[in-house]
Parts: C-alpha cells; structure tokens; sequence
C-alpha cells in the first residue's frame, strides 16, 4: 500500500511540474515536448544527436519528433546537417537562439524554490519527501492541495461525529477519507516558509 501511496506522490508532483512547464513554453508559442528535445541536444555527443537518439531517449515516436524537430528549425532554434561520412545520417544541433532559450528556460522557477526548502529536511521515507515536496510545490505554485479531508486544518471530530470547520457541515466517514479541493493543510513552518 505504501508504494502506491509514493507512487500517487510522485504522479502528482509531475502533473504540477507539467502544468507549469506547459504554462512557461506557452508564452514563447512552444510546448514542453520542444522543451525537451532542446534540453536533450544541449547535453547530448555527437554520437547522439540525430532524430533516432531523440525518440529512443524521450520515449516518443519518429512522428512526434520529426514534427517537433520540423517547428523548432522552422523557428531557428537547430540546424540540421547531414553526416559527412554517411549522407542517410542527419544530426541536430543547437542554433545560438537555441541555445540561449535553454539558459533563458531552465530550470522551472518553483522546483527551484521548492527545492531549496526541502534540501533544509530529513526524512524517514521517501512518501515523507514527496509529501513535503508536493505541499512546497502547490505553494510556490499557489495551487490548491486538494488533500486528504482528514488531513484538513478544518476537519475536526466533535460529539462522536466528524466537523468540517469551513463548510460547519458534518461529514460522512468515507468522506474524510476523499480528497478534498477545499483543503487546507495544518500549519507547517517549513511549507509555510516561517
């Protein structure tokens, strides 16, 4: 049970990365998938820089990167050009806009705050440092939790019966075991940042 619980973290925290990554690559007309075949030929050999390496590493198909490598060169972002000792091979490199879009981009502002706060930790398991980082990533990202209920600073039990504090409304047992989009967590002064 434990693995799926790390695993539900680890999904969510990529799914709020992606979210802002896709916001990021939105404001210069790109999306992430081009984002990140930049990223690969900025740190790949020339062993390693044709359209084959490009799929095998990101795990997408031919299609997909032909189309992506086609929009970046349209926007002059890589050149390509043709093996000298084989003229079937094409390589991708970056162009000097391409480059300096890969300086301009990376890292994500938020993982880079996150990160910081969280490096300040020990843990006993790894579900409590994607926990904790989940909580500092939604609040760099002022994103809502959407937390377990029973978690909730506003849940309460009273008179043998469970309380939302927000709503004053009673809760069902299962339904404190649900996410809620209203949560809010308990303070923490790390997450809090105080």
């Amino acid at each position: 049970m434990q693995e799926l619980e790390t695993f539900k973290l680890i999904e969510r925290i990529s799914s709020l990365l992606r979210s802002e990554e896709r916001r990021k690559y939105a404001t210069i007309g790109l999306q992430p998938v081009h984002g990140q075949v930049l990223e690969y030929l900025a740190k790949c050999n020339k062993y390693s820089n044709t359209h084959a390496a490009v799929a095998e590493y990101l795990g997408l198909t031919k299609g997909t990167v032909s189309q992506t490598i086609q929009i970046l060169e349209r926007k002059h972002y890589i050149d390509k050009n043709t093996d000298p000792d084989d003229g079937r091979v094409v390589h991708l490199s970056l162009t000097e806009a391409g480059m300096q879009l890969i300086d301009e981009l990376k890292p994500l502002d938020i993982f880079k705050q996150a990160e910081t706060k969280v490096s300040r930790q020990e843990f006993d398991t790894i579900g409590q440092a994607l926990q904790t980082t989940l909580g500092v990533l939604q609040k760099v990202n002022h994103s809502k939790s959407f937390g377990l209920c029973s978690t909730c600073r506003f849940f309460s039990v009273a008179e043998n019966h469970y309380l939302c504090g927000l709503t004053e409304q009673a809760l069902d047992r299962v339904d404190t075991e649900k996410i809620c989009r209203d949560h809010t967590p308990e303070p923490n002064s790390f997450i809090d940042g105080e």
